[in-house]
């Protein structure tokens, strides 16, 4: 048992106690609101919320038609926060997103000038929409933005207003037209979200409902709020062993550690980063917040361990040709490092 101290250190102060039931309150009317319009898909609801508290960008994979476009667009109307939508197409070119400069008159010196004209990144809540059907040149484009929150053009640095997230819509890759996305660009996303049929029920309803509700949804956030709790997040304690089961499981990914176990070691060229291992704890303080607990627990990294790592691990040809995959692979990760 730990001592008084120990104790008194890893409580949270009242403050805290205090937003925490704030943020689950927050949480309750967020999934409220979304549900005016959305039927089910309750895992992949929770997911987002993760990515949104958890300050990280998020990818949505899954076939067209299962309301992955009209779930981010409610979520930032009930969040009233500003919303821009990019569809990626093969012909978009990178100044479509970042903006670009144009040359002008100067009413005041009769002289001509540069102007930067800000693209439609410049927003709270950037939806890439079918990220995937445009070449690899383009994806780059958002790069910066997601890591730096700022983006530079025509020799100048401007910075995007906060708070600033990307979720963006994939394909699956086997379909048409489709471009993988390079390991750079993955690994700035926090999670994968995989978007799934729904159940019979839920489609039954989804079916009998018919368009879904264009009424307007009530705001449960301001941005201000939204980076307050955001920072509460943050400051969510994390024990030292969760610190050290996230590293296990990191180190246990890539094939050249002696940590990788052997069954796994074949199926991988390259295994997740720290910068992964970051992501994954940050999104678990945030799992522990939305549920109202003031700590981190090794079951928040585990349950959150396949969607934060599974699109960072790169496949060998044995796995492809195996047909095993990303998802296999960390179900074999996880059962090699003891909870």
């Amino acid at each position: 048992m730990p001592d008084s101290a120990t104790a008194t250190a890893s409580a949270p102060p009242i403050d805290d106690e205090v937003a925490l039931r704030e943020l689950a309150r927050a949480r309750e009317r967020l999934l409220e609101q979304v549900h005016h319009r959305i039927v089910g898909q309750a895992e992949v609801i929770d997911l987002l919320l993760v990515c949104l508290f958890g300050g990280g960008h998020g990818l949505f994979v899954g076939v067209p038609g299962l309301a992955k476009t009209l779930l981010v667009s409610s979520l930032a109307e009930a969040l009233h926060l500003e919303f821009s939508r990019i569809q990626f197409t093969p012909d978009l070119m990178p100044a479509d997103i970042t903006g670009s400069e144009v040359l002008e008159d100067d009413p005041g010196t009769g002289r001509r000038r540069f102007r930067f004209v800000p693209g439609p990144v410049f927003c709270n809540l950037l939806l890439a929409d079918e990220i995937n059907r445009t070449p690899p040149k383009t994806q780059a484009a958002l790069l910066q933005s997601m890591q730096e929150r700022r983006v530079t053009a025509g020799g100048g640095t401007y910075e995007l207003p906060p708070p600033f997230h990307v979720f963006a819509t994939q394909n699956p890759i086997e379909q048409e037209g489709t471009y993988a996305l390079p390991e750079a660009q993955l690994d700035r996303f926090m999670l994968q979200i995989v978007v799934r049929y729904p159940d019979a029920e839920a489609e039954r309803q989804i079916v009998a409902m018919g368009s879904p509700s264009t009424a307007p949804l009530q705001p449960v956030l301001t941005p201000e709020q939204l980076i307050a709790h955001q920072q509460l997040v943050r400051r969510i304690p994390v024990p030292p062993s969760v610190v050290d089961h996230v590293v296990a499981i990191l180190r246990a990914s890539r094939p050249n550690e002696a940590e990788c176990p052997g069954e796994v070691r074949g199926l991988l060229r390259w295994g997740a980063g720290p910068r992964a291992g970051q992501q994954l704890l940050v999104a678990a303080q945030a799992r522990a917040a939305l549920q109202g607990r003031a700590a981190v627990t090794v079951h928040d990294v585990r349950s959150l361990a396949g969607p934060v790592l599974e699109h960072r691990l790169v496949r060998s040809f044995t796995a492809e040709s195996r047909g095993i995959g990303s998802t296999e692979i960390m179900t074999k990760i996880l059962a090699a490092v003891p909870a």
